[in-house]
């Protein structure tokens, strides 16, 4: 299948927000896919938005983190097997999904296990605030500690699979069995938890053909890992996706009858520059800091909150300031043009910035002091663009 029209343009000028290429929510994006998945298996309360997957009597869901659909593409000698699975998968077709917005691990997890968009299920960045106490959270550490189910009441489609029927199960890494996060976006059925990349492969494959009507997840960290650290130039993040494609190949060799394996990330990645022209440190630019009470998100997809009353003068100053770089908007005009979901939630919605930014260029709002390690990263990602915002949906059946 050839690559989607993509609403993306590469140029210096300000940004209009009707430039922004906003995700496919409803018919190609993260949320979409195991709804149509369940939908095939016949789970009430699930429908199917992505037409052109075939129902499939076992499924498995197969998510590497930080693994985009562009990173794929540029690496053919690395990931000989995911390469070949682009274009035409075997006995199905590849094409990209949209990751939604903010293009960040929590957010698209949230997304993937509970098929609803951000606006619904809540997690909108890495950091946001809680307006019920006005402190930052952030919902992949789930710092500081709030109720994971009021935080997101909705229930999971492996929940809701498990309760049709469905053999449900996820295997991961240990480490990942009671986190919040695991709670409310992934649980439902059993979890497995296994330590190295061959065993889940193995195990995944297993519990795929342990009944005749299944509906497995299994998950990879570390592409993610060493490109957050090292970029994706280095032999660290080179060395990584030779791994995991060999792990992909070991899975789809094991697949049992009558299965199908879709491959998929949480989003891309784009390295950054160590330079003052790529790296925009909020702690140290008084323009950008004044009248700001809380910094959220990421590098590439910021969460601004604003002093009250200072709300418009902030968005004029980042407007002036970022206009050229980062698509800049009021919490109400990101929600009006579908950022965040065809709707959101009323208690939803005071976690979403006074003011949102979304990278267009190859630029990042670092800062410095309050958030030390996530400045010093290489790879980073979060925004709308391409190479963050693709990310790969690739069949295999049996």
């Amino acid at each position: 299948m050839a690559l989607p029209d993509w609403p993306y343009e590469d140029d210096t000028a300000p940004l209009a927000l009707s430039s922004a290429p906003v995700p496919e929510y409803g018919s190609g994006s993260l949320a979409d896919l195991l709804p149509t998945l369940a939908a095939g298996l016949g789970v009430p309360g699930c429908t199917s938005a992505i037409p052109e997957l075939a129902p499939a009597d076992r499924n498995c869901v197969f998510l590497i983190d930080g693994l985009g659909w562009e990173q794929i593409r540029a690496h053919p000698e690395e990931a000989p097997y995911l390469h070949s699975l682009l274009a035409t998968s075997r006995g199905g077709t590849g094409r990209p999904l949209t990751a939604g917005f903010p293009a960040t691990t929590a957010t698209s997890l949230a997304s993937v296990g509970t098929g609803l968009p951000p606006g619904a299920h809540g997690l909108t960045g890495y950091t946001t605030r809680n307006p019920e106490t006005g402190e930052l959270m952030n919902q992949l550490r789930w710092r500081p500690w709030t109720d994971p189910h009021i935080w997101q009441p909705y229930p999971t489609v492996f929940q809701l699979a498990d309760a049709a029927g469905v053999h449900t199960a996820q295997v991961s890494s240990p480490d990942f069995q009671n986190t919040p996060l695991t709670k409310i976006a992934l649980s439902g059925g059993t979890f497995r938890g296994k330590l190295t990349g061959e065993d889940r492969m193995d195990l995944a494959a297993a519990q795929l053909g342990a009944a005749d009507r299944s509906l497995i997840y299994t998950y990879y960290s570390e592409v993610d890992g060493k490109g957050h650290r090292f970029g994706m130039e280095s032999d660290a993040w080179r060395g990584q996706l030779m791994y995991v494609d060999r792990l992909v190949q070991r899975l789809a060799e094991q697949l049992p009858p009558r299965s199908a394996l879709y491959v998929t990330a949480d989003h891309g990645m784009i390295d950054i520059p160590f330079d003052e022209e790529s790296r925009i440190d909020f702690d140290e630019d008084w323009e950008l800091g004044a009248g700001v009470a809380l910094l959220g998100g990421e590098g590439r997809a910021r969460h601004v909150y604003a002093v009250p009353g200072a709300q418009s003068d902030v968005l004029a100053v980042w407007r002036e300031v970022l206009g050229e770089q980062f698509w800049v908007a009021s919490r109400d005009e990101a929600i009006a043009a579908g950022w965040f979901g065809p709707a959101v939630d009323e208690r939803v919605y005071g976690r979403i910035g006074d003011v949102v930014a979304a990278a267009h260029a190859d630029v990042v709002i670092t800062a410095s002091r309050r958030e030390p390690h996530e400045s010093a990263m290489v790879g980073m990602h979060g925004s709308m663009t391409p190479a963050e915002q693709l990310v790969p949906l690739l069949e295999v059946r049996s």
